[in-house]
């Protein structure tokens, strides 16, 4: 096995040729190479290996044929890479011993085996020396295909082949300057899966976190670090896309990863991870007026537009309120565009890889205790924090419900440490007093932005809609009012029930 370090970005086509002769400071670049690569992917027509988390795959370069198997996905920042020299282009599995294929590499599983997409790529192969590290730049330009189906391939990929992870880093931000270079966590295999499926734009949710018991802490939150980084960046195109959903997935992202850091903030050091809880709040608030007014829209303004009672208040207020999306979905659109995002990528990818980012010598212990603890002074903390909701102001609700949104997250990062039946029930039940406490003050917490959003619309509209208007939005704001009045009893009651945990 070979440990595969290495960082991919996509490129504007553009930009490409310019790589080729790269002056990067601090570095030398050798004599670059050229090569036609044809790489043929192979999985069974319901994805096994995909969801086993491998890729299979066999390339043709000129004359010669290997097959390459791959594990892990994602993020990574090392991959397990098995390869073996084929006469021809037919797998041979029987080269999968010692592998993670091994264990499937039935004959039931060769016969179901078949090409899902390829990928064909002119290669220039650039070597970059430092005083301390060897790295590979490769461009590569060419296209992806499933049957009648093609995509652009415009990448740049950096492998460290010796040396130091700082200095590939360093190099990374220099391609990222010279070339408008956008790190892209997923895998060539990952984009192909997605073309043979015709899927466009995509909208990627949360992956499931599955935790080694003999992880430490700091190992841990690598793992979640990692997979979070990858849900909210993988969502980019759908924002650019105006994609209602990839803005929403793309925040939940964000407060994964932001969760996380809350949530093991006793081992990280301090100075590094405040730079980077800037970076990743800046991006947040990036992206919250989008998601605001597409929501207050949808679940209230449009309904309400359509009652004839409001008339020509209800034209103007959607009007006036979809004018605003519109204008939010731009600006969401360029934080994701500009290079202060692209960095980011880099700046999160480093923080999280780095030894120094966990301060404790034991990297804070194992991590079966310290999720037990956690999990313990959370659950305690909230109930404390809930017992009077009905007397608690908008700002204190709101901070009850980021500590039953924190809870829940951990209790997703951390299930696969408590694999009994009892302990996976148990944190079942607690996930929902924590979704219906988090339901019923996100709505209540809804109205009160809902509220300011309709009094600015209100005093701002033009002269001859004003009264109109007043009138639309006092009616859409009665009633969100008469609908959430209750629920701060169902969040005190789902409070209470914590008791049992």
């Amino acid at each position: 096995m070979a440990a595969e370090t290495e960082l991919k970005f996509r490129v504007p086509a553009r930009k490409l040729k310019g790589l080729t002769k790269p002056r990067i400071a601090g570095s030398k670049s050798g004599a670059p190479s050229e090569s036609d690569l044809v790489s043929t992917y192979f999985d069974t027509t319901k994805h096994k290996l995909r969801r086993h988390g491998l890729t299979l795959r066999v390339r043709r370069d000129g004359a010669n044929y290997v097959q390459t198997i791959k594990s892990g996905a994602g993020p990574q920042f090392e991959r397990g890479e098995w390869e073996t020299d084929l006469a021809d282009g037919h797998l041979d599995l029987d080269n999968a011993e010692g592998t993670p294929l091994e264990k499937l590499a039935s004959d039931r599983l060769r016969h179901k085996l078949k090409p899902m997409f390829a990928t064909s790529v002119r290669r220039i192969t650039v070597p970059l020396r430092t005083k301390r590290s060897e790295i590979e730049l490769a461009i590569d330009r060419g296209y992806t295909t499933a049957g009648r189906r093609s995509r652009r391939i415009d990448e740049v990929e950096l492998e460290l082949k010796s040396g130091r992870p700082l200095d590939l880093f360093r190099i990374a931000r220099a391609l990222e300057r010279k070339a408008a270079a956008e790190l892209d966590l997923r895998s060539k295999a990952e984009h192909g899966y997605e073309l043979a499926g015709g899927e466009e734009h995509v909208v990627v949710s949360a992956g499931s976190i599955v935790l080694d018991a003999g992880l430490t802490a700091g190992g841990a939150f690598r793992v979640i670090a990692r997979a979070a980084l990858r849900h909210f960046s993988s969502n980019a195109d759908a924002v650019r896309e105006g994609e209602a959903e990839g803005i929403h997935q793309m925040r939940v992202g964000l407060r994964r990863l932001r969760a996380a850091i809350s949530l093991f903030s006793k081992i990280l050091t301090v100075a590094p991870t405040e730079d980077v809880k800037t970076q990743l709040k800046w991006l947040t608030n990036a992206l919250a007026p989008a998601r605001e007014l597409d929501v207050f829209v949808k679940e209230d303004i449009e309904p309400a537009s359509h009652d004839a009672l409001l008339r020509r208040g209800g034209k103007a207020i959607r009007q006036e309120f979809s004018d605003r999306r519109d204008r939010a979905f731009a600006g969401a659109r360029q934080a994701v565009n500009s290079r202060r995002y692209r960095l980011m990528l880099i700046d999160t990818l480093q923080w999280i890889e780095a030894k120094q980012t966990v301060a404790a010598e034991d990297e804070g212990g194992p991590i079966e205790e310290f999720a037990a603890a956690l999990l313990h002074r959370r659950i305690r903390k909230l109930r404390k924090n809930g017992r009077r909701l009905d007397a608690l102001s908008a700002r204190q609700r709101h901070k009850v419900r980021i500590g039953a949104k924190k809870l829940r997250y951990a209790i997703d990062f951390f299930e696969s440490l408590f694999p009994r039946k009892g302990e996976r029930k148990q944190l079942a039940r607690l996930s929902r007093h924590l979704k219906r406490v988090q339901d019923a003050l996100g709505s209540l917490n809804d109205f009160v932005a809902h509220r300011k959003l309709a009094v600015d619309a209100a005093l701002k509209a033009p002269h001859r809609k004003e009264r109109a208007s007043a009138f639309a939005s006092g009616v859409v704001l009665g009633r969100e009012e008469q609908a959430v009045k209750p629920l701060i009893k169902v969040a005190a009651k789902e409070v209470r029930g914590l008791e049992k945990f």
